[in-house]
């Protein structure tokens, strides 16, 4: 069984590497850093629209390029890669994957042509504070037409226009499409280790929603939704951890201790040797990962967590150990490796933390294993 990309898909990558490069520099990166009344680059979104990115995965009949989940993986690692600061894992992982998984086609025709043109930004709004949600945990209140509560943290809920909301409906919970541009919603900006990617806290007062799905099936249909989410965001989390490698072996390469290249030292080799086998490690899980969620197959909950816990761990070690190579310059703030460690740390918590997803690969082995 092959498990590499297509060379369509290779083409692709190079296609938007070649991009990012150029349009999401370090210095794009930075000046959304340093940018205190900005949270995402807008004129990079324009331009990811404008390549048709944003529609990779949406059907032609709603204006997207109707192409798959593989060559959103592609560009997930892209995005990864180049720590672009957009919202399009909110969008495209979260917000979309959720309209086409349990949206109706006229929910799916009133908003994804929005989102292929870029002038919809979506988010996903789950939790309700410290602690992984559960379906005990969640207090919003949907009336069959009107929501009520409050969702905190919220990724790039301080910009988007539409927001997919799991919320209590009668005994059960369910999933409900909102747009954010309502006088009965209130937004307020939080402050995150990676202000690249804003987040804030949405408070609800009646607004006006409609059901994605069924009532009582938002638990399961969320579940599936992060289960996606999981997958393409690994591909993302192994591009930040390539360029954290690719950094300390340049670094290592160059900087030159009592007249001898850095990297000709056993202790420097043994970090970047294990930064490659963890990136290694990660990929393998992500590629089968990207195989379930491409076939639809019936162990995608498994690859999902699987890619989530060896991605997650890959890129905070990748991360962590590109500081160490670059030794005390490391730390400073005009050399880069902190958007890669601030990225890295947020990416990990950004649809449950690594503690959450190996407890769940744990037990979907325990169900698989005892079927």
């Amino acid at each position: 069984m092959n498990f590499d990309f297509s060379d369509d898909q290779k083409m692709l990558r190079d296609q938007a590497r070649k991009f990012l490069d150029e349009k999401s520099s370090r210095q794009v990166v930075r000046g959304v850093l340093n940018d205190d009344a900005v949270s995402f680059d807008k004129a990079l979104w324009k331009g990811v629209a404008e390549q048709g990115w944003l529609g990779v995965s949406i059907p032609e009949e709603l204006g997207g390029l109707g192409l798959g989940r593989l060559e959103l993986c592609v560009l997930a690692e892209e995005i990864g890669r180049a720590v672009a600061p957009i919202p399009f894992s909110s969008t495209l992982y979260f917000f979309t994957e959720a309209l086409l998984t349990s949206g109706s086609p006229a929910q799916q025709a009133k908003v994804l042509p929005g989102v292929v043109a870029g002038d919809v930004i979506g988010a996903f709004a789950v939790s309700e504070g410290p602690g992984a949600p559960s379906p005990s945990s969640i207090e919003a209140q949907f009336d069959g037409s009107k929501l009520t509560g409050v969702k905190i943290p919220v990724t790039d809920g301080d910009i988007a226009t539409h927001a997919v909301v799991l919320a209590r409906e009668g005994q059960g919970l369910s999933l409900v499409l909102v747009d954010l541009r309502q006088a009965a919603i209130k937004r307020e900006t939080l402050k995150t280790l990676d202000p690249t990617r804003g987040h804030a806290k949405l408070t609800f007062d009646k607004a006006n929603a409609e059901r994605l799905g069924k009532a009582g099936e938002g638990w399961d249909l969320a579940e599936a939704v992060l289960d996606r989410a999981a997958i393409l965001i690994a591909f993302e989390q192994i591009g930040g951890s390539q360029s954290c490698l690719e950094m300390s072996i340049d670094y290592a390469k160059n900087r030159y201790a009592f007249s001898r290249q850095i990297g000709s030292y056993q202790a420097i080799k043994h970090k970047l040797a294990d930064m490659y086998v963890g990136i290694e490690l990660a990929r393998s899980n992500a590629y089968y990962g990207a195989w379930a969620l491409s076939t639809q197959s019936a162990q995608m909950p498994i690859a999902a967590a699987a890619a989530r816990v060896a991605a997650s761990d890959a890129y905070y070690f990748a991360a962590k150990e590109n500081i160490q190579a670059h030794g005390g310059m490391g730390y400073t703030w005009e050399v880069d490796c902190h958007l890669f460690y601030r990225r890295a740390k947020l990416l990990a918590v950004q649809c449950g933390g690594p503690g959450t997803w190996k407890e769940k690969l744990v037990r979907r082995l325990e169900l698989k294993n005892a079927a």
